[in-house]
């Protein structure tokens, strides 16, 4: 699903069923055309199989058939006839997604179109807000000083669809809204019909999923396709749309000069239990991001050449724009923009070569590349300057505030990557580096107080720590090197290219200090004349566990309790980044547990901030799940403590969730104004609405997650066999054994539910429709919470009626539940070899699944889990019953491969319906 949801109209506009009727017609006729190219291609024995199929699981829905018997089917179906029927599935969940896409869109039309007021998580609707709250322009002004929101995206095994697939969705898409259009003529009709066939046609001939393991390389590809097919369009109008708003709203000096959205990325800088992050590979993803970025703006000024030609007989130009100019001629906007064109192909050429700098025309071959992209933007702004100054502002406004904004956001960088490692690994490097170096020779031996001690030390020289001969071990060589390669990076394509280093289980002063001694040695972090050290790239540390969380806030005011770090954190403008990590600490304590540990640590991060004296910037490490943090992202920042936004957000963007966010233009406005509205009304507005009963709030929840941790950890920590269970039941080993994704599925080889890592964790309990990490151990805590006294029920449905955290945590649950399948789940725990194992452990889940649901219906009064998300209601509806062939058949496929046949066809099926279920689910991991 997208990340927001669709409420119903109040105005004349078709509501219920009247509403969907569009999107059910946009579906009847994907799938029929569907159907007709599956009978054409594969023949009609297989088309009909396909159809069987289809209408036994609508079957199964409506009770007319047991799924037992719908089972039967698939139990000693040929595999290359299950593989088509999994296609045809995977094929209709990606085109149903292409019609809910539409259609949300069509409706947000008609909402405007019938002047209702804007929905809640549009930025129109934000500005209504803050002009009703009549805000004094100087506190507005210090709420979004250094605002700034970042989506990261990352890596995620199920999402790494290949750009024939992502660009035939983009071209259905464009149909699919041409079908709409009210003047369309019966003959240009059946015109547009043709043209969908044929793009279903060569969608269904293209392969979805590669053959080959998935490389970073590939990964990094498919994070760069989302700048083209929305980025590059959406972001600099965005950018430039608020600060207009906002600066014609509070006309103080300096507000949102920066482009307050940015884009980041993990992926290529990731190198966290991922041994195939190299340096090699940061150079790679850094280059290939700002070849990206100089590309667009190459094609971009090229655009604008044409644009822009008025004649010198008709206009009068700057000084400035006749210096770019370079000679007298009849069009000196156009040979400004000719030689500005050159400067930047220059650019090109020298830093990848001619192939790249070749882009048409007749340039400039002696020109100077551009040292900076603040050198290209200071030309653009001369010309700016220049039309502005000769009321041309109508023209200045279109093509050329684009590349002007552009160059601001994407500079010559794109994104900013950020490096990624954990802690363990850096006390071995760093012991390594000491004894190498006769720093000291057990590192390792050292407590605490005489770890920080030597870090700090050492932090102090200038000297470097290793020759150009060191004789180094392979870990050590490897992260050596990827420092090096960043550094490369900032110096070739400026700061933004490696904005930070993130630090994973970091629980201590010295975990942070680790990393800071090998920016040191990369030249990241320098001393300056005055002993002090300086840097552009930050240190990030990163809670997951339970524990980290809670200690976070401590751990941060030790190291600002150090001169040397809070000189740095002074360098860098007094902001200190903060990341808190969803995935981890939800599979070690559970739902409930994670979700209040995470809000407990802001709220602590937050009093150590003032506390300190700095700015604190949370970076939220969020999932497509709500096992890993996932739900609605405005719905999740307004339910952020008080104080805990301040005008900035940084949050990880995963797997199938970009596609359900970003693929199109339409889509990414969006989502992307869904961010920065929430961060805006955070930061400005009171929207915790809990006033002076925070506190006995807070113990209430400190009550209730303690209950769910305990009910978890029962279960994934002290049932015996659980491990065997989850590994049985569940597809987790064949994630890793079948070339999912670049990364290991483990951080290190054990079988440890700790050492596993959170996708794949995710993940599993997804594909197996358990969906166990989004609320296990909740139901059991609010039970034996409430116990007998009604009056502790009417505690939580007030907190449930006036907290945001509280009524987001509840939905996101409500959300899992109505996409778990307990029937289906049975199903898959009858992989389990085990029988006494199977019925002891899925009868846990399946008991505190019933008392999940029961207790939701009882907090929140209703007895529909998707009564708040009528969007995800109707999407439930449409598709949930095309994903009970792919879970039959998964189940079936792991059945065959575990007993033997690891036959390609059987290994390919087993991947085909981990993407056809992610693709179905819309975060699935």
């Amino acid at each position: 699903m997208s990340q927001s949801s669709e409420s119903e109209s109040v105005s004349a506009i078709p509501s219920g069923r009247a509403a969907t009727e569009p999107l059910r017609e946009d579906i009847r006729l994907l799938g029929g055309i569907l159907g007709d190219t599956i009978r054409d291609d594969a023949g009609a024995k297989v088309f009909e199989t396909v159809e069987a199929a289809r209408i036994g699981a609508f079957r199964v829905r409506r009770e007319e058939i047991e799924r037992g018997d719908y089972e039967r089917m698939f139990d000693d179906m040929p595999v290359d006839l299950a593989n088509t029927v999994i296609r045809a599935f995977s094929h209709f969940a990606l085109l149903a997604n292409l019609a809910e896409d539409v259609h949300r869109e069509r409706r947000r039309s008609l909402h405007v179109l019938a002047g209702d007021p804007p929905q809640d998580s549009s930025l129109a609707a934000t500005y209504d807000k803050l002009d009703a709250a009549d805000l004094d322009p100087a506190e507005v002004a210090v709420g979004l000083d250094h605002a700034t929101v970042v989506p990261v995206i990352t890596a995620h095994p199920t999402e790494t669809r290949r750009r024939s697939v992502f660009e035939a969705q983009h071209r259905i898409t464009e149909l699919l809204r041409l079908l709409h259009r009210p003047d369309l003529l019966p003959d240009e009709r059946d015109e547009v019909l043709t043209k969908v066939r044929r793009q279903i046609l060569a969608l269904w001939q293209t392969a979805l999923i590669r053959l080959e393991r998935l490389r970073i390389q590939d990964e990094i590809e498919v994070g760069l396709q989302y700048y083209d097919a929305a980025f590059f369009e959406v972001v600099p109008q965005i950018n430039a749309q608020v600060r207009a708003e906002l600066q014609s709203r509070y006309p103080v000096p300096g507000l949102l000069e920066e482009p307050m959205l940015r884009m980041g990325s993990w992926i290529g800088g990731d190198h966290d239990g991922n041994p195939f992050v190299t340096a090699d590979v940061v150079e790679m993803a850094t280059g290939r991001a700002a070849q990206t970025a100089i590309a667009h703006h190459l094609e971009q000024l090229r655009l604008l050449y044409h644009e822009l030609s008025q004649s010198a007989r008709l206009v009068t130009v700057d000084d400035a724009v006749r210096e770019l100019a370079g000679e007298d001629g009849d069009e000196p906007y156009r040979l400004a923009i000719k030689h500005i064109r050159s400067r930047l192909a220059a650019t090109a050429v020298s830093e990848f070569g001619e192939t790249f700098g070749s882009i048409g025309g007749s340039l400039d071959p002696d020109a100077v590349p551009y040292a900076t992209a603040e050198q290209l933007l200071a030309d653009l702004d001369a010309i700016d300057d220049s039309l502005r100054r000769t009321h041309d502002a109508l023209i200045a406004d279109d093509r050329l505030l684009t590349i002007r904004e552009g160059v601001r956001t994407f500079g010559f960088h794109l994104s900013g990557l950020d490096l990624r490692q954990n802690s363990d690994t850096h006390e071995e490097v760093i012991a390594e580096l000491f004894a190498w170096s006769g720093v000291h020779p057990d590192y390792l031996s050292l407590g605490e107080e005489d770890r920080v001690a030597l870090l700090t030390s050492e932090l102090t020289t200038r000297r470097p720590l290793l020759r150009p001969d060191a004789e180094l071990s392979e870990v050590t060589a490897k992260e050596v090197g990827i420092v090096r390669a960043a550094a490369h990076a900032v110096k070739t394509y400026g700061a933004p290219s490696i904005p930070n280093y993130v630090i994973s289980m970091c629980q201590s002063v010295s975990d942070m200090l680790e990393p800071m001694i090998l920016l040191k040695e990369a030249g990241l972090i320098e001393l300056d004349d005055t002993g002090a050290l300086t840097s552009t790239v930050r240190v990030v540390p990163l809670f997951e566990t339970i524990e980290d969380l809670q200690h976070g806030a401590a751990t941060v005011l030790a190291a600002l309790d150090l001169p040397l770090y809070r000189g740095l954190v002074d360098h860098q403008s007094g902001l200190q980044e903060v990341m808190i990590g969803y995935s981890d600490s939800n599979k070690d304590g559970g739902y409930m547990a994670a979700n209040w540990a995470q809000y407990r640590a802001e709220l602590d991060l937050v009093e150590a901030a003032k506390k300190a004296g700095i700015r604190l910037r949370l970076f939220h490490g969020r999932g497509g799940t709500v096992g890993r943090g996932g739900g609605p992202s405005y719905d999740a920042i307004l339910a952020q403590p008080p104080g805990a936004v301040q005008g900035s957000l940084r949050l990880t963007e995963q797997g199938e969730i970009i596609a359900a966010k970003y693929a199109e233009p339409a889509l990414a406005q969006r989502n992307l104004e869904t961010l920065l509205a929430a961060t805006i009304e955070s930061s400005l507005l009171d929207v915790e609405g809990l006033g002076d009963d925070a506190e006995s709030a807070y113990v209430v929840m400190d009550e209730i997650a303690a209950l769910a941790r305990d009910a978890y950890s029962e279960l994934v920590h002290e049932t015996p066999g659980f491990v065997e269970y989850f590994t049985t039941s569940t597809p987790v080993s064949e994630i890793g054994e079948l070339n999912i994704g670049s990364r290991p599925a483990s951080r290190k080889q054990t079988e440890k539910i700790s050492d596993l890592r959170a996708i794949p964790w995710v993940l599993s309990w997804t594909q197996s429709r358990v969906m166990l990490p989004g609320w296990y151990g909740t139901g059991s805590a609010f039970e034996q919470w409430i116990g007998d006294d009604e009056s502790r029920l009417g505690v939580l449905r007030d907190l449930y009626t006036r907290w945001p955290f509280f009524r987001t945590v509840m939905s996101n649950m409500a959300q899992v539940l109505a996409k778990s399948d307990l029937g289906l789940a049975e199903r898959y725990s009858k992989l389990v070899p085990d029988e006494e194992l199977r019925r002891t452990i899925f009868g846990m889940i399946a008991d505190e699944h019933e008392r999940t649901v029961k207790m939701y219906f009882a907090i929140t009064e209703t007895d529909d889990l998707l009564e708040d998300n009528l969007a995800l209601k109707r999407s439930v509806f449409n598709r949930f019953p095309y994903l009970e062939p792919l879970n039959l058949l998964q189940i079936e496929m792991l059945r065959r491969y575990r007993a033997g046949d690891d036959s390609p066809l059987v290994r390919r099926s087993i991947l085909l319906t981990m993407n056809g279920l992610a693709t179905a689910l819309r975060n699935s991991g």
